[in-house]
């Protein structure tokens, strides 16, 4: 027993983050993006094909809701760092294994199709989308804060980063499967897309947060000092000392500025190819497409430390992705669609593309883990909820503004939901190739010009774990020593 006490204790002096917390962790997030991909990724197209919601409604309502949720955020963070569970002494954990069920159930109700009419539909689906958002952004804010306290080590927290990228990648495959699934059931077996969807959010939606749950088996290895010592205000404003967090999270909204719209508008309006004596259709197409720009950054992930060494730091990567982005855009573009080896050709170069892209969250997180540090360097504060807040804010920032330009793109061309996709007028089918392909080399101009102001410094950071170290160190013989003189 002591034997084993010894060893556990040498574990977590040395942030050495165990494999078998760092899988389980990784599924957690896993199941998180299962339920993320599949409503962020559908709820605009359900709303406004199996509710009837018009394309300019659904692009209103989800951007005002996120924007006004994007509010909340920085307070639930700060909530969040202000406070301790008083059982465990434990600050995020407990979030994880509480917040799953309900969300998932909201999520599932999310798609049910009560034949309510198109304007109590609107109420029905902000109302519900509303108390999502509120309970997720808790779990979410736990759930990315965990890596911060993961380990007093960067490059522990950096292979928890890689780990959390591989989670958010196997997420967003399950979820990216649903235009393949949905072509099968509605074409095969005679499904609606009524009880499709509501079929999906039963195990993308519900299952997938119940998956989350495995979570909670991440430990916290850095003690928050601060909780509950300095007011709503003050939690909040510390935010000016983490200059790194700031640049990355508006960098991350300009990003959402893309003349584009959701992708299922373009495969299911354009796309259909014979091969042989097999028709394939948008649905299947979407999968394929997805499959094949995905799997070069998903492999690659499992070397993005030794990646990102050679690149340069995590700033390089940052800037690589987004370059090499706008170039095989451009390439893509004069390749077009019209055959099925146009498509695959510009799923190839979208692939390579995908190296760089994959490794972008990664860098994003590892260097807000580390401006944590840099902040209670400066300050003495531990500051993962506020800090990993903004990562979910700027996410619903950047969501609000694209369904703001998903609607009025939609109008603009003249998009009606109450006909098939195949048979909107001229203007809808000229310019979807043009938003699909190039409309996110607006928003990947605008991230550079932010990004580049990025510090990021190996050697700084280092300096500042150690003396970090010593702090922590010094407060542990202080505390004996107090204990000792009772």
């Amino acid at each position: 027993m002591g034997a084993n006490s010894s060893a556990k204790e040498a574990l977590n002096r040395d942030g050495i983050i165990p494999n078998r917390n760092l899988f389980a962790y990784a599924a957690g997030i896993a199941g998180q993006n299962m339920n993320y991909g599949f409503i962020n990724g559908w709820l605009f197209y359900f709303c406004n094909n199996v509710l009837k919601i018009s394309a300019d409604a659904v692009g209103m309502i989800t951007g005002i809701s996120r924007l006004w949720d994007s509010i909340n955020d920085p307070i639930i963070g700060a909530l969040i760092d202000r406070h301790t569970f008083k059982k465990s002494g434990e600050k995020l954990r407990p979030y994880l294994i509480y917040l799953p069920a309900v969300i998932g159930i909201i999520s599932l109700l999310m798609f049910k199709d009560w034949n309510l009419g198109s304007e109590k539909a609107i109420f029905y689906v902000l109302v519900l989308y509303l108390l999502w958002d509120l309970v997720y952004s808790m779990q979410d804010v736990a759930l990315w804060g965990m890596l911060a306290l993961s380990s007093p080590r960067s490059e522990e927290r950096t292979r928890a980063a890689q780990w959390t990228a591989i989670g958010v990648t196997v997420g967003g495959a399950l979820s990216g499967l649903v235009p393949l699934v949905k072509d099968i059931a509605i074409n095969n077996f005679g499904a609606t897309d009524k009880s499709f969807f509501f079929g999906a959010a039963l195990i993308l939606g519900l299952g997938g947060q119940l998956i989350s749950m495995s979570a909670y088996k991440m430990k916290e290895s850095v003690k928050n000092e601060n909780a509950e010592k300095e007011s709503l205000f003050e939690a909040i404003f510390v935010l000016r000392h983490n200059k790194t967090m700031l640049l990355i999270s508006l960098a991350r909204i300009l990003e959402y500025i893309k003349l584009s719209v959701p992708w299922a508008y373009f495969f299911e309006s354009q796309v259909f190819y014979k091969v042989g004596g097999m028709e394939i259709g948008g649905g299947t197409t979407q999968f394929v497409y997805g499959l094949l720009t995905g799997a070069p950054g998903t492999f690659a992930q499992f070397a993005a430390t030794k990646i990102v060494d050679k690149v340069g730091g995590m700033k390089r990567v940052l800037v690589l992705a987004q370059v090499s982005s706008i170039v095989l855009r451009i390439i893509s573009y004069f390749i077009g669609f019209k055959n099925i080896w146009n498509i695959v050709i510009v799923a190839v170069l979208m692939g390579l593309q995908s190296i760089p892209a994959f490794m972008v969250n990664i860098a994003h997180r590892s260097l807000m883990s580390d401006s944590i540090d840099y902040v209670e360097y400066k300050t003495g504060k531990r500051t993962e909820g506020i800090t990993f807040s903004m990562q979910n804010f700027a996410t619903k920032v950047g969501d609000a503004i694209a369904l703001f330009i998903n609607g009025k793109l939609l109008t603009l061309v003249g998009y009606n939901q109450n006909i098939a996709m195949t048979a909107q007028n001229a203007v809808f089918m000229k310019w979807q190739w043009p938003m699909f392909i190039l409309g996110p080399i607006v928003g990947a101009v605008l991230y550079l010009a932010v990004i580049v102001f990025v510090k990021d410094d190996k050697e700084e950071r280092k300096f500042i774990e150690n003396e970090l170290k010593k702090r922590r160190e010094a407060a542990t013989e202080k505390s004996k020593a107090e204990l000792n003189s009772i």
